[in-house]
């Protein structure tokens, strides 16, 4: 019998949620059919894909290995299906954070009859869809769990390093700089635990590990009119961790920005692609975000104080985190 690849897609989608129920929702079947499907693929492929119980799903070493060939699988036959596109590029952003925005807009003035669709979601499912053939190029955090799990079908390279600012309340005074240890430090993410806890909520969680700080999570409200409102509301006195692209935001709406005193952490984006032979526009693409990135200076970020920081378990070139001359900050 030949393989279902609707059975697989089903079977990706619950490994993808870790749970019927909403693997289910995602499909639009029951949850009693959508686990019938995957027994009738487990039986197909005469092994064992996933371990449930009442409360959690997760992949055996046989599923571990089908859910990589399933997602080329399914990537293949989505574009075996599809016209091609040439004069199209795919890409995601990350709510407001302006990486992916720059590039965009940059692109779009270059090569205007080149049709850029852009949609939101965070860097593992910017992964999977790229994987999926849903994305043509991914800005993401690149992790070496990402590499373990997903080792072949795509490639990367360090677009920027990203730096957090500490933004203090409205009608503070300007200056400089801050301590880590001088206010509660807020950061708008998930906590470890929550079912939105992401690749952002690791990385600020390696941070407190590193630091000794509890950091106060407040979720993650998402865009930054969003972050905004919530920190216009506080009534505490705190610093808000916050990227750069939402940071320099902040000290244009008058509410100062201090660098960190003790270290400056800094997110490492990274361009993604699949292998593969790219379209004439996926190349341009790629190419003029190497150009911004340069330009831009977004692999040496300025800094005075303590040293740039990222989490160990990042791919990072170690060059990449030499300090670069001091030039002074906008401190409001």
């Amino acid at each position: 019998m030949d393989l279902d690849l609707r059975l697989v897609r089903y079977f990706v989608t619950v490994a993808d949620e870790l749970h019927f129920g909403r693997a289910a929702a995602r499909l639009f079947i029951s949850q009693p059919a959508l686990s019938k499907q995957i027994r009738k693929l487990e039986d197909h492929l005469r092994g064992q894909l996933l371990l449930r119980d009442s409360r959690h799903v997760t992949l055996t070493p046989r599923g571990e290995q089908f859910l990589e060939q399933a997602r080329q699988l399914l990537a293949l036959a989505d574009r075996m299906q599809r016209e091609p596109e040439p004069d199209r590029v795919r890409i995601a952003h990350i709510f407001s954070l302006d990486s992916g925005r720059v590039i965009a807009d940059a692109f779009h003035e270059r090569f205007p009859d080149v049709r850029v669709v852009e949609s939101s979601m965070d860097s593992t499912r910017q992964l999977a869809a790229l994987l999926a053939d849903q994305l043509d190029v991914a800005i993401i955090r690149v992790t070496a769990a990402m590499r373990t799990d997903h080792p072949t079908g795509w490639q990367h390279a360090l677009l920027r390093l990203e730096p957090f600012w500490l933004v203090a309340r409205p009608g503070d005074t300007p200056r400089p700089s801050a301590s880590l240890h001088e206010r509660p430090i807020e950061v708008f993410g998930d906590p470890p635990g929550s079912a939105l806890y992401n690749t952002h909520g690791r990385y600020l969680s390696s941070l407190e590990q590193h630091t000794g700080l509890a950091l106060q999570w407040l979720g993650n409200p998402g865009t930054f009119d969003h972050c905004h409102a919530a920190l216009t509301r506080a009534r505490t006195q705190a610093y808000v961790l916050e990227f750069d692209s939402y940071a320099r935001r902040y000290a244009d709406k008058g509410i100062p920005i201090h660098q960190p005193e003790e270290l400056r952490p800094v997110y490492p984006w990274s361009l993604a692609w699949r292998e593969g032979e790219q379209s004439e526009a996926v190349q341009q693409f790629l190419g003029l975000a190497r150009e911004t990135a340069e330009r831009r200076r977004w692999l040496q970020p300025e800094r005075d104080g303590g040293p740039l920081w990222v989490p160990p378990e990042d791919l990072l070139d170690a060059a990449a985190l030499t300090p670069t001359p001091h030039r002074a900050e906008p401190t409001s």
